[in-house]
């Protein structure tokens, strides 16, 4: 009987470290997050652009240059969207469509990418500051950094496509060939 009541004081002491205890889920979430930040991806969990969504899920952002943004849109996965919005490409529908025609170059790198994407990726958007995929990381580090260049390819050639102009302090202007400011 004094066996027993030590095996559960045992029990009663273990229980707690044991919930303490990352699951294998959780640690392949935290090595692929771990492993795609280093290559300059911006990781966090917030509420994905889609209605009637609670809670948070991932977000990896490419950031576009502060003096070059890229244009708002917003692409919805043919599971999550309604059949009132137009269709765009492989099962992926337009919420917020670009306001106008994205260059060929970065619609052939969008068409690739969103052909290769897992099925948990859900949305893919773009505002003037970041693209970010909202997906559920159902797929290892290794895998997933094949799709690093194909996202940063993507910005690249989106960068510059602002729908809105950057507004400069007045009394600057811009020489020709430069990218830089002169008084």
């Amino acid at each position: 009987m004094e066996w027993l009541i030590i095996v559960g004081i045992v029990m009663f002491v273990i229980a707690p470290v044991m919930w303490l205890k990352p699951s294998p889920e959780q640690k392949r979430h935290s090595l692929l997050r771990s492993q795609i930040t280093r290559q300059g991806v911006t990781i966090k969990m917030e509420k994905p652009p889609l209605h009637h969504f609670k809670g948070t899920m991932p977000a990896y952002r490419w950031h576009y240059p502060q003096d070059d943004p890229g244009p708002d849109f917003l692409l919805v996965r043919d599971s999550n969207a309604s059949e009132a919005l137009a269709p765009f490409h492989a099962g992926w529908r337009w919420r917020i469509a670009p306001l106008r025609p994205l260059p060929d170059s970065a619609t052939v790198h969008l068409k690739t990418l969103l052909e290769r994407l897992p099925q948990d990726a859900l949305v893919v958007q773009s505002t003037q500051y970041t693209l970010t995929l909202w997906w559920w990381e159902s797929q290892t580090a290794e895998r997933f950094t094949t799709y690093v260049p194909v996202f940063e390819h993507l910005r690249d050639a989106l960068r510059g496509y602002a729908d809105r102009p950057i507004t400069k302090p007045l009394g600057f202007k811009e020489q020709p060939g430069s990218r830089e400011a002169k008084p």
